[in-house]
């Protein structure tokens, strides 16, 4: 919670469908009603009526999550790693809302807006902490680039036309040299993302592991892998006829990778604070969020004490 003074709320939104101006709306209204102090961006405000803005403290982007003690986010997966920019290394919360396809790391649905307002202002939620991702790009015993992900680091050919030729190493020890189309080292939350896409495993995200999947491996070995949270991966740029590689973080943000370069990725020490609203285990959203079959499930016959 907030210290002295209104709490304060951040909301941020993707708005260009009508359906997220219709929730951003609702969000808006149910939290100046309850007394809450909501921040927006002047970009997502003026796609509120003028009333509407009228019950919101514009602000910049940038210092826009300080002072907030959450930030509800109205939109897909995009939209929500768009706000764990702004929350990653504070003691913000975030919650999403989904307005998008699948939706993972949202919390709440379209049609839940009210609902999920209403557990906010009565502080009826629980917060998750997340592991994230630090990843660095060594070219020449410099380190020239540094960034971070929530979902994945992917390191990727930077010529569709070519494979990317590497040698993965984990804890400084080689593991397999192979070309393709890259590979993918992902957080437990992330494994339902682009890693999944990929052909990798899903993890329970109260595991605390690294995910090394490669992308359209030419290799002998080239199974997904789950390794240890204290581990790190190496991938180094091989010389051959490509052009090198491109590093990219959570799909957001890339950086170039030469051939000569490592790309080193581990476990972050900060992580990631998201408000979960349900009790429910997580093989209930992940049979909801793939709608995955279940008929002909007839559950435990024992009770689970074993009586």
């Amino acid at each position: 919670m907030s210290g002295p003074g209104p709490r304060t709320v951040l909301v941020l939104a993707h708005t260009g469908r009508p359906e997220a101006v219709t929730a951003l709306t609702a969000a808006v209204r149910g939290l100046h009603a309850s007394g809450v102090r909501t921040l927006m961006t002047p970009e997502e405000a003026g796609a509120l009526g003028a009333d509407d803005r009228r019950l919101v403290e514009q602000r910049h982007l940038d210092g826009a999550v300080e002072g907030a003690e959450m930030v509800i986010v109205l939109g897909g997966d995009g939209t929500i790693l768009r706000a764990a920019e702004l929350v990653r290394g504070t003691d913000t919360t975030l919650l999403g809302v989904n307005l998008g396809h699948v939706g993972f790391l949202a919390e709440a649905e379209r049609e839940e807006v009210a609902e999920t307002v209403a557990r906010v202002v009565a502080g009826d939620y629980r917060v998750e902490e997340r592991m994230t991702l630090d990843v660095q790009v060594v070219l020449g015993g410099q380190v020239v680039a540094r960034s971070w992900a929530v979902n994945e680091v992917s390191v990727e050919k930077g010529n569709r036309e070519r494979m990317v030729e590497m040698v993965v190493d984990v804890d400084g020890r080689p593991l397999s040299t192979f070309g393709g189309d890259g590979l993918i080292a992902a957080t437990p939350t992330g494994s339902t993302a682009y890693a999944f896409s990929a052909g990798g495993p899903v993890v329970w995200p109260e595991v605390e592991a690294l995910l090394v999947v490669p992308i359209s491996a030419h290799a002998l070995f080239a199974r997904p892998l789950v390794i240890a949270p204290t581990s790190c991966v190496g991938v180094e740029v091989l010389p051959s006829l490509d052009d090198g590689g491109v590093v990219w973080c959570d799909g957001r943000r890339t950086f170039p990778a030469p051939v000569g370069a490592r790309v080193e990725v581990r476990r972050s020490e900060q992580h990631v604070r998201l408000a979960r609203l349900s009790t429910g285990v997580f093989t209930d959203r992940l049979v909801a969020k793939f709608g995955l079959p279940v008929h002909g499930w007839r559950g435990p016959r024992t009770t689970p004490d074993g009586g």
